[in-house]
């Protein structure tokens, strides 16, 4: 009598209410042949029981019992078929002449208070439960030679205690059922609220990405082609000398995009270079002079940590170039044990460092220290800021590194 949307600790429970009304059937029959051998209502009892007993058997061809919609809402029942109401009511009219022809057959109930709570509403089965067993008070009654107050007790006890349990584990099983769906509703949106963040990061990494490679070699490009412009008729060689390195920042561009492209991985670093060399190598544009100094020991550093600086480095120089009106600029990389400092000073004019949070203004500039400080946040580092107007600016990035083993 099982159904598949119905749990396995139902299942069990049906199972042993099912074995105990056989049990109990067998035993009424056996008990009504040994007391009252050879009487006409024999044959009468005996087609009664069979046919009760099939139709016992033949309830799930009728129909499912109560059970839950599959997926929906947690503890709404389906409407119960009217094939299966029509069972119930054939199961216990059965049962009922039966019991009136032999009052013994009165303990079969106790299963069929079962049945009825797993096939009728809640109150449409107690209100069952309470005839049946107002029923078996009285078949009990008619077969004692005397009043016992145990016929007139133990039989509503048995179907209160009986009600009692299948209620408390129906509402067990919705809260579990509700949990479950609020653990399945939770992981779903915390799977969809982790697939934003990591959009809403990856979006932000390349915007930096593009910004610290690309957007600055095209920034430099267009000022030394301005340039080259501007002495192309008075001082042919040097826009020429514009020309050749903006072709050079052109073809050192393409492979970052490329690179890009590829594994989002800084050009300068690959093939096994270290980020001393690539700092080394970096160069602020045509009349700055970069200077790099390399304290402590070099210790390996992750891939990420490699990379954030030297995004920070160029990010920085460019700023450099286009900002400060600096002549020099120093890089310092320095190996503290538990933590890699960059240090990124020029001698320029300095300026008067805007609040946190404010915006890209509209000709795109301005995403340069917000984007450092991300680079430097993501890491768990710190970036710190120290300018004056007119005495230049010194920009510092610290991250912790792993102690090694």
């Amino acid at each position: 009598m099982s159904h598949p949307a119905i749990r396995p600790d139902t299942r069990t429970l049906a199972t042993v209410a099912h074995t105990a009304f056989f049990l109990l059937l067998g035993a009424s029959v056996a008990r009504f042949l040994l007391r009252h051998p050879g009487e006409p209502r024999t044959p009468w009892v005996l087609a009664l029981s069979i046919t009760l007993a099939l139709l016992y058997v033949l309830g799930p061809v009728l129909g499912p019992s109560l059970g839950r919609t599959p997926g929906g809402t947690p503890g709404a029942a389906t409407p119960t078929p009217r094939r299966r109401l029509l069972w119930l009511g054939l199961v216990v009219t059965t049962w009922v002449i039966l019991v009136v022809l032999a009052p013994s057959f009165a303990w079969c109930a106790v299963p069929l208070f079962f049945t009825a709570l797993r096939t009728l509403p809640p109150r449409a089965a107690i209100v069952l439960v309470a005839l049946l067993t107002a029923f078996v008070v009285t078949a009990q009654l008619q077969l004692a030679k005397s009043f016992d107050p145990n016929l007139l007790l133990a039989p509503p006890a048995v179907a209160a205690l009986a009600t009692a349990v299948f209620v408390h584990m129906e509402r067990q099983a919705q809260a579990q059922r509700a949990l479950i769906d609020d653990l399945l509703r939770t992981r779903r949106e915390l799977a969809a609220t982790e697939r934003r963040e990591g959009t809403l990061a990856e979006r932000q990494r390349l915007s930096m990405e593009i910004h610290d490679t690309l957007a600055q070699n095209l920034s430099s490009q267009q000022m030394l082609l301005q340039a080259a412009d501007r002495t192309w008729d008075t001082d042919p060689a040097t826009a020429r000398a514009h020309v050749r390195t903006a072709t050079g920042i052109a073809a050192h561009g393409l492979a970052e995009a490329r690179r890009l492209v590829h594994d989002l991985a800084p050009s300068e670093l690959a093939d096994g270079a270290g980020l001393a060399d690539a700092l080394r190598a970096l160069d602020a544009g045509p009349g700055i002079e970069v200077r790099f100094h390399l304290e402590g020991a070099p210790a390996p550093l992750p891939d990420r940590v490699q990379s954030a600086l030297l995004r920070i480095a160029q990010g920085a120089l460019a700023n450099i170039r286009e900002h400060s009106g600096a002549r020099t600029a120093a890089l310092t990389l320095s190996f503290l044990g538990d933590q890699v400092v960059l240090d990124i000073a020029d001698d320029g004019h300095g300026f008067t460092e805007p609040r946190t949070g404010t915006r890209t203004g509209a000709d795109g500039r301005g995403h340069g220290l917000p984007a450092m400080r991300a680079r430097v946040r993501q890491l768990g580092g710190t970036l710190t800021i120290e300018s004056t107007p007119g005495e230049g600016t010194v920009l510092s990035a610290a991250i912790p590194l792993e102690p090694a083993p």
